[in-house]
């Protein structure tokens, strides 16, 4: 069966234009604020204060690029203009009937990771804030399409639960978080640290993203491993290794036991898969009861898979097998559909072919709840007026 009804994309990126923060920022921190270099090679780099990003920014706009990867477009001249443009996304958008598309960062880290690199903690909040000012600017276009998905300056958690109420009040749809603040230095997860984060959250009533690569992934791509497996199987099993990654932090999440000291706590584990669920809640419960986990956490009222079901949300995007043969197990409340747009992984010129592959068995219900509703609900997102109608290149029957 092939699909013809709009969906919601929860996972996509734009590439930020330079003056980001070079136009919004303070006067006083102008000089200082995060900006794109030139390099020799002609290849547009982002500066963060001491880290310089290394990789170009085409990376992080490979969609549609002719040649194979690693090959990107080397600069802002030659990304292509969806990537970057709120008027060009949403024509992309109607091309492949995606009624909304949440937004999420490239430049200032999956998990709000490279602000640290600026080491001022005024000049970083600043950047923070500007940030999220200028992704709601992004979305003027037609704010009913994009759900965008603020920073936070994690390093300061008062500060946080202030941007949290801020950006909640402005029109913000979700709250970019780190699975793994330890790698920075910073208390667990379950850590009470984090308690003002998690009431902020709830009060406002906006979910909190725990993204693939938001903990410090400077050490996924070992010299080592490139010289003896090379670049491209390197960045593959590194990859493979990031989305597992994404699930064992989420066994921290529940285990830390968060939710059910939380219970109004919504979680989404964005760009990981769902095809580690089955295993992963399994093995959840079953060492939960070996290990006699309520002597120490007797919050613990149901299972750890119990409380993911209630409180955390995943997403899909490349994946068949799951989709068609374990969401019976899974459950269709929780799952919700991803293209990860524009970046090397994702889905792009098969969007339709793979949400038919993946899909098109599935009952009207089922579609609709994962393909649509299930995002709709949690990010307030309202209905499109009128059908989808796909164009001569993807007519659907």
């Amino acid at each position: 069966m092939q699909i013809a009804d709009w969906v919601i994309d929860v996972d996509t990126h734009i590439t930020e234009p330079g003056d980001v923060w070079t136009k919004r920022l303070p006067e006083k921190w102008r000089e200082r604020a995060p900006r794109i270099e030139r390099n020799a090679d002609g290849a547009d780099v982002w500066t963060f204060g001491d880290a310089q990003r290394v990789i170009p920014i085409g990376h992080t706009a490979v969609a549609g690029w002719p040649e194979p990867f690693p090959a990107a477009p080397l600069n802002m001249d030659q990304v292509p203009k969806a990537a970057y443009d709120a008027v060009a996304r949403l024509e992309y958008m109607d091309e492949v009937g995606i009624w909304a598309m949440a937004l999420y960062p490239n430049i200032g880290g999956f998990g709000n990771e490279s602000f640290l690199g600026l080491k001022e903690p005024e000049l970083m909040l600043s950047c923070v804030q500007a940030y999220n000012d200028w992704l709601l600017e992004w979305t003027a276009p037609d704010p009913r399409r994009f759900i965008p998905i603020m920073a936070t300056p994690f390093w300061d958690v008062k500060a946080t639960a202030t941007e949290i109420r801020r950006c909640a009040k402005r029109g913000h749809k979700g709250i970019l978080f780190t699975g793994a603040p330890q790698e920075f230095g910073f208390p667990y997860i379950g850590d009470a640290h984090w308690q003002p984060l998690w009431d902020a959250a709830q009060e406002v009533g906006l979910p909190i993203s725990l993204h693939i690569g938001g903990g410090d992934i400077s050490k996924e791509f070992p010299l080592e491993r490139i010289a003896a497996h090379g670049l491209s199987a390197t960045v593959a099993t590194q990859t493979v290794a990031l989305l597992m990654k994404s699930g064992i932090q989420m066994v921290d999440v529940v285990l830390s036991g968060i939710l059910p000291r939380n219970p109004g706590l919504k979680i989404v584990s964005v760009e990981s898969g769902i095809g580690w669920i089955p295993f992963v809640l399994e093995s959840m419960d079953y060492t939960f009861e070996y290990a006699n986990v309520r002597r120490e956490r007797p919050e613990f009222e149901l299972l750890p898979s119990e409380y993911f079901a209630r409180q955390v949300w995943a997403c899909t995007f490349f994946e068949e097998f799951a989709p068609t043969r374990m969401l019976d197990v899974i459950g269709t409340d929780r799952v919700m559909f991803e293209t990860d747009y524009p970046h090397p992984v994702c889905l792009y010129g098969n969007v339709r072919s793979k949400i038919d592959a993946a899909f098109g068995a599935h009952t009207e219900e089922t579609r609709r709840k994962v393909l649509f509703d299930n995002a709709a609900r949690l990010y307030a997102v309202p209905p499109p007026q009128a059908p989808w109608k796909a164009g001569p290149s993807l007519t659907v029957s």
